[in-house]
C-alpha cells in the first residue's frame, strides 16, 4: 500500500499522497485519485512516473492503510528526525516545495514546476449518445409573493382638532382634491411644455452659479389667511380711498390719495415677502413618505426636518399687550388660575388638578427637542385624554405670561410633590403623567414605571421619547418583547451597551441577550460578529467554535482574526484540531505575499492581544509573529503597534527575541505624478461577466448570467461554481455572504443566499423591485419599489418590510448608492412651482436619520424632467450626497472654458452642498457612469474605436484617480465595485481587474473562461 515504513500503525494528518503508478498501475492509481478527489485538489506527475495528489484540506489517515505515501506539512525544509536506510517520508513545505526522503536520500522539487494532470481527461464519452434537450414551451415566470409589512403605523395627529377647527365641508374637500390632481398634472407635464427660456447655445444646459435669473426665479407661496391680507392691502384699501375721495368725503383731509395707494401697495408687497415662502425651497410641504408608515423608533423615525412655524405675530402682540393698561387684568386672571390650580393640588383633587395643569418646558435643555417655546396670553386648555404618559413628544410649547422663574419653581415643587403622593397611593399612571408630560422628565417616568413592573409601558415611553438606546433595548428585553429588542439594538447599534447595562441588574438576562446578539450575527453570516458578541463571557466561548472554523474558511484577514481565537479555546486540543490550527497559523505567518491581503498582519496583531491557551503553541506562534512583523515592517499600522510588538517579543523564544529589532515601517509612496493606469487582458473571456468583486480572501466572486456564479482564484482557476443564474451581486459588508440576483423580467428579481464560508446556495424569494442597493449589512436589504424605498429583512423566510422611506408624493429617481454608514438617492417632490422639486437625500445607517437634502439646481431639474433615456447619460448619486451628471460635448461646440472643442469630450459635474466641481475628459460617453458607494467609473471609447477606457475616481475630483483600459471591447460600460478595501472593475466581455483602494497596486487581472 506504499505505506511509509517508519510510521506503520500510526495516524497522520495528510495533505496529500504520492502514488507509485509504476508499481500499482495507472487504472488503480486513477481509481484511488477519484476516491480522494475534492474541489481545489491538484494532481501532478513526478519525473519518475509517480503521481502527486494535493488535497485542499488535511485528512487524518492510518499510515498502513493509506492509498499512497502520506504528505505532511512542515514549515521550511525536511521533516524532523534523521532518516534511516529504509525509512520513507514525504512533506510539503510552506513555500510550495515537495521534500521526499527514501533510502537515506532527500530530494526536493518545486510543486509549481511539475506538470499537471487533469482527471477529466480520463473520461471517454465516445460510447455515449448525445441528446440535446428541447424546450416544451416558454419558461414560466416565477410569481413574486407579497411583501409582508411589519412596519408599525404611526397615528397621524389631527391638526384640525388640535387647532380647534371643525371638519372641512364637502365643497372644501372637493376643491382640495381638484387642486391635488392639478398639481400632479403639473408635476408630470414639465417635459411636454415648450421651453420659454432663451436659448443658451450649446452650453445652455449648464448648471451652477452661472445660471440666469429665469432659471432660478420662483413664485412666492402664501397661506390663505396671508393671501387675504395681501388682497385687502393691494386692492380693497386703495379702492376704498379712491371711492371716498371721489365722493368728496376726504376733501377736508390733507391727504394725498396717490400716496395712500402707493403706501398700500408697498405694505402688501412687504407683507407678502415677510409671510411668503419660496416654493422651490419649501417644496410644497414635502415630507418623507415614512411619516405615515414608519416604525415608532426614535432613531429611525426620521422625517424631513420641517420646523414648526412659530406664531411670531401673536408672540409680538402678546408682548405688546403686557406693556399696556390691559396687563393688570391679565395678571389678575393668571393669578386666579394659579391660585385655583394650587388649591386643587393641595386638596388632592387629582383629576381636576392634572387636567388643568400647565406643562413646564425643560429649562435645563432649553426644550430644544420640542422647539423653542413661544409667548402666549391664553391659559392652558383642559386636558381631555387619559391621565397616563404620552409616548410621543409634543410640538413646541407656549410660554405663558405667568411662566416666570418664581412661578416655574412653585409649579415644579407642586408637581413633584404630587408625583410622590400619587406613587405612594399606587396611581402609577398619573404619577408617570406628571413626570413625563408636566415636568418634561420622561427618564424619571420610565424609572418609576420600571420600579413597579410596568415594563411594556416604560419601553414604549422610552422609545417614543427618544431616550438612550440601551435603555430601550433593556426594557423591551425584560418585557418579553425580545424580537423587538433585537431589532432596536440592530437599528441603533446598541447591543454592547445594552448588554453592559443589563449585566448590572440581571446577569442571566444579559447572557441571554448576548446569545441573541450572536445568533443575530450568525443569521446574517457574520461569523466574527458572533464571536465578538460572546467572547467577553468565557463560559460562552465554546459555543462559537463552529463560527470560528467557518471564518477560517473565508481566508484573508477574516482567517487572520479567527485563528487566534481558535487557539485561545482551552479545549481545542481535546477536540482534536489544535495541531491543524497551529500548523495553519504557522503557515500563514511564514508565508509570502501581501501581509494585509493574506491576513498575516491581522493574525500577528491579534496574537499579540490574545495568547494561545497552550504555552508551547503560544511561544512558537509569538516567535513566528514577531519575525513576520520585522519582515513586513510592522503589524499593519496603528497607534499601539510598538506595544503590540513588545507583547509578542515578551512571549517569544528568548534567544530569538534577543536578536529581533523593532519593525521599521516601509516608506509610503509619495503622491504625485500621473494617475495610475492599468490594462486588462487583451483577449475576451469565454463567459460573460455581469458583476464581480474581489473578496478579502483574495478570491474573485463573479456573476456570469445564465452560466451561474463562480469563485475564482487570482490566477483564474475556479474554486467553486454555482449553477444559480446570477445577473447581479449584493455583497454583505462583513464579507461572509452575498445575495445572487436573477433578472426574470421588468422589475421582477429572483434572490438566493450564498454562504461563502460553507459555499452553499439557498433560494430565498422572488421580489418585485426596480432596483437593489449593491451591498447590505447581512440583515437589511434596501430596495426601490412602488416609487419609494423599502428595507427588507433577509433573514426571514419570506420578504418582510421592516422600514419604508419616501413613497406617496415623493418619488425616487434612479438607483440607491450605499455604504456601511449611509446611503443617498435622488428624490422628486411636488411643488407649487412650475416644475417639481428635485433633491439629493442622504441618510445615516442603520438608523435612517435624514442628514441632508440639498436641492438640485433648477436647470438640472429641468434637464432631469426632459431627459431622453436613449440619448442622455443617466446621472448617478454618490453615497456622500453628491450628484454626478454627464454632459457630452461633441467636437465643434463651445466647451466650458468658452472655446470651441476640437475633439469629442465629456464633462463630468458634481452637484452637492459644496461648490460645484467639473472634470473634462477626452471622448464621448454614451452611457452614464457606474457607481458603488463613493467610487465611480465613466466609460468612453478609445480614439481608434477598438477598446474602452474607464476613468475612475472617488468623490468629486479635478483629475481621475485611475484609468482602466479594456482592449478589444465595445458596447457595455465598465462596472465598478468597492469591497474589502479593494476596487474591482469588470466588463461584460469577460475581463476582471482589481486594484487597491488608491489604484496603485494591481491585485488581479484575468479573463473568465470555462475550466
Amino acid at each position: 500500500m506504499n505505506a511509509p515504513t517508519g510510521s506503520a500503525g500510526g495516524t497522520v494528518p495528510a495533505v496529500g499522497f504520492v502514488l507509485d503508478v509504476p508499481l500499482i498501475g495507472a487504472p488503480e492509481a486513477a481509481e484511488r485519485v477519484l476516491d480522494l478527489w475534492r474541489a481545489d485538489a491538484r494532481l501532478c506527475e513526478l519525473p519518475d512516473g509517480r503521481w502527486l495528489l494535493l488535497l485542499p484540506e488535511p485528512v487524518r489517515t492510518r499510515a498502513d492503510l493509506a492509498p499512497g505515501l502520506p504528505l505532511e506539512r512542515t514549515g521550511h525544509g525536511a521533516p524532523t528526525g534523521a532518516p534511516g536506510p529504509g525509512s520513507r517520508s514525504a512533506a510539503v513545505t510552506a513555500d510550495g516545495r515537495l521534500v521526499l526522503t527514501e533510502g537515506g536520500a532527500t530530494v526536493t522539487r518545486v510543486i509549481g514546476e511539475l506538470p499537471a494532470l487533469d482527471p477529466a481527461d480520463w473520461l471517454d464519452p465516445s460510447g455515449l449518445a448525445l441528446h440535446r434537450p428541447r424546450a416544451l414551451g416558454a419558461a414560466p415566470v416565477p410569481e413574486a409573493p407579497p411583501v409582508e409589512d411589519s412596519v408599525p403605523a404611526v397615528a397621524r395627529p389631527d391638526l384640525r382638532a388640535a387647532a380647534g377647527i371643525g371638519p372641512s365641508s364637502e365643497r372644501a374637500r372637493r376643491l382640495t382634491a381638484e387642486t391635488r390632481s392639478a398639481r400632479g398634472r403639473r408635476a408630470r407635464r414639465p417635459s411636454d411644455r415648450p421651453s420659454d427660456r432663451p436659448s443658451g447655445g450649446p452650453s445652455g444646459g449648464r448648471t451652477g452659479s452661472g445660471a440666469a435669473w429665469w432659471q432660478t426665479a420662483r413664485p412666492i407661496a402664501l397661506a390663505p389667511r396671508h393671501a387675504a391680507v395681501v388682497v385687502v392691502l393691494l386692492m380693497l384699501v386703495p379702492l376704498l380711498f379712491v371711492v371716498l375721495f371721489g365722493l368728496g368725503l376726504l376733501k377736508n383731509l390733507e391727504v394725498d390719495p396717490g400716496g395712500i395707494v402707493y403706501a398700500s401697495i408697498a405694505a402688501a408687497l412687504a407683507y407678502g415677502a415677510l409671510f411668503g415662502r419660496r416654493a422651490a425651497r419649501d417644496g410644497g410641504g414635502a415630507t418623507t413618505g415614512h411619516a405615515a408608515t414608519a416604525a415608532p423608533a426614535p432613531a429611525g423615525g426620521t422625517r424631513a426636518p420641517r420646523r414648526a412655524r412659530r406664531p411670531w405675530l401673536g408672540d409680538l402682540v402678546a408682548r405688546f399687550t403686557l406693556r399696556t393698561p390691559a396687563a393688570h387684568l391679565l395678571h389678575r386672571r393668571h393669578a386666579r388660575y394659579l391660585h385655583d390650580l394650587t388649591r386643587a393640588f393641595e386638596q388632592h383633587r387629582w383629576d381636576d388638578a392634572l387636567r388643568d395643569a400647565l406643562p413646564l418646558a425643560d429649562r435645563e435643555r432649553g426644550d430644544t427637542a420640542a422647539g423653542r417655546p413661544w409667548f402666549s396670553l391664553a391659559l392652558p386648555k383642559r386636558f381631555t385624554g387619559q391621565l397616563r404618559p404620552t409616548p410621543r413628544r409634543g410640538g413646541p410649547t407656549a410660554t405663558n405670561a405667568i411662566s416666570g422663574r418664581t412661578v416655574h419653581q412653585h409649579l415644579t415643587g407642586l408637581y413633584r410633590d404630587a408625583a410622590e403622593r400619587l406613587e405612594r397611593q399606587g396611581r402609577f399612571d398619573e404619577a408617570a403623567f406628571v413626570l413625563a408630560d408636566l415636568l418634561a422628565a420622561p427618564a424619571e417616568a420610565v424609572a418609576l414605571l420600571d420600579r413597579h413592573g410596568r415594563l411594556t409601558q416604560a419601553a414604549e415611553l422610552a422609545e417614543g421619547r427618544e431616550l438612550a438606546a440601551e435603555l430601550v433595548v433593556r426594557l423591551w428585553w425584560r418585557a418579553g418583547e425580545r424580537a423587538r429588542a433585537v431589532r432596536t439594538a440592530h437599528r441603533r447599534g446598541a447591543f454592547a451597551t445594552a448588554v453592559e447595562r443589563l449585566s448590572a441588574t440581571d446577569p442571566q438576562a444579559a447572557r441571554e441577550l448576548r446569545l441573541a446578539w450572536a445568533e443575530h450575527c450568525r443569521a446574517a453570516g457574520d461569523r466574527l460578529g458572533a464571536v465578538e458578541a460572546v467572547w467577553p463571557d468565557e463560559a460562552l466561548r465554546p459555543s462559537v467554535a463552529a463560527d470560528l472554523r467557518d471564518a477560517v474558511a473565508l481566508g484573508g484577514p477574516t482567517r487572520g482574526r479567527a485563528l487566534p481565537h481558535l487557539l485561545a479555546l482551552p479545549d481545542l486540543m481535546a477536540l482534536g484540531s489544535g495541531t491543524a490550527t497551529r500548523a495553519l497559523a504557522r503557515a500563514v505567518l511564514d508565508g509570502d505575499g501581501d501581509p494585509n491581503a493574506t491576513g498575516r498582519s491581522v493574525l500577528a496583531a491579534t496574537l499579540a492581544r490574545l495568547p494561545a491557551a497552550d504555552p508551547a503553541t503560544d511561544r512558537e506562534l509569538a516567535t513566528a509573529a514577531a519575525r513576520a512583523a520585522v519582515r513586513d515592517g510592522g503589524l499593519g499600522g496603528g497607534v499601539a503597534e510598538h506595544s503590540l510588538f513588545d507583547r509578542l517579543r515578551g512571549r517569544a523564544d528568548p534567544l530569538t527575541a534577543a536578536d529581533l529589532p523593532r519593525p521599521r515601517p516601509r516608506p509610503a509612496p509619495r503622491p504625485g505624478g500621473a494617475a495610475p493606469a492599468h490594462t486588462a487582458v487583451d483577449r475576451p473571456g469565454t463567459l460573460p461577466v455581469l458583476d464581480a468583486a474581489l473578496l478579502a480572501s483574495g478570491s474573485l466572486l463573479v456573476a456570469c448570467g445564465q452560466a451561474g456564479a463562480r469563485l475564482l482564484a487570482p490566477d483564474g482557476r475556479t474554486r467553486a461554481h454555482w449553477d444559480t443564474p446570477t445577473d447581479r451581486l449584493v455583497l454583505a459588508d462583513h464579507g461572509g455572504g452575498a445575495l445572487l440576483v436573477t433578472d426574470h423580467g421588468p422589475d421582477l428579481l429572483g434572490l438566493a443566499h450564498l454562504d461563502l464560508a460553507t459555499r452553499t446556495v439557498r433560494p430565498w424569494t422572488t421580489l418585485r423591485a426596480r432596483h437593489l442597493a449593491p451591498s447590505y449589512d447581512g440583515h437589511r436589504l434596501i430596495a426601490a419599489a412602488d416609487g419609494g424605498i423599502v428595507v427588507l429583512d433577509t433573514t426571514a423566510p419570506r420578504p418582510v418590510a421592516v422600514w419604508r422611506e419616501l413613497g406617496g408624493e415623493e418619488r425616487l429617481l434612479g438607483g440607491i448608492t450605499r455604504t456601511a454608514g449611509g446611503c443617498a438617492a435622488l428624490v422628486r417632490s411636488p411643488s407649487t412651482a412650475r416644475t417639481p422639486l428635485t433633491e439629493v437625500w442622504r441618510w445615516d445607517l442603520p438608523g435612517w436619520e435624514l442628514r441632508a437634502r440639498p436641492r438640485v439646481d433648477d436647470a438640472l431639474t429641468d434637464l432631469l424632467s426632459r431627459r431622453d433615456p436613449d440619448g442622455t447619460p443617466e446621472p448617478v448619486v454618490l453615497a456622500a450626497g453628491s450628484l454626478l451628471t454627464v454632459d457630452p460635448l461633441p467636437a465643434g461646440l463651445m466647451d466650458p472654458d468658452g472655446g470651441i472643442a476640437a475633439a469629442d469630450r465629456t464633462v463630468l459635474r458634481w452637484t452637492s452642498d459644496l461648490p460645484e466641481a467639473e472634470l473634462t475628459l477626452d471622448g464621448t460617453a454614451v452611457l452614464g457612469p457606474a457607481a458603488d458607494g463613493d467610487h465611480w467609473a465613466l466609460t468612453v471609447p478609445t480614439p481608434d474605436g477598438t477598446g474602452l477606457r474607464g476613468y475612475a475616481g472617488t468623490g468629486s475630483c479635478s483629475e481621475p484617480g485611475l484609468t482602466v483600459l479594456v482592449p478589444n471591447a465595445a458596447g457595455d460600460r465598465i462596472g465598478v465595485r468597492r469591497h474589502a478595501g479593494a476596487v474591482t472593475y469588470w466588463h461584460r466581455s469577460g475581463r476582471v481587474l482589481a486594484t487597491s483602494a488608491d489604484g496603485t497596486t494591481l491585485l488581479a487581472n484575468l479573463r473568465v473562461t470555462v475550466r
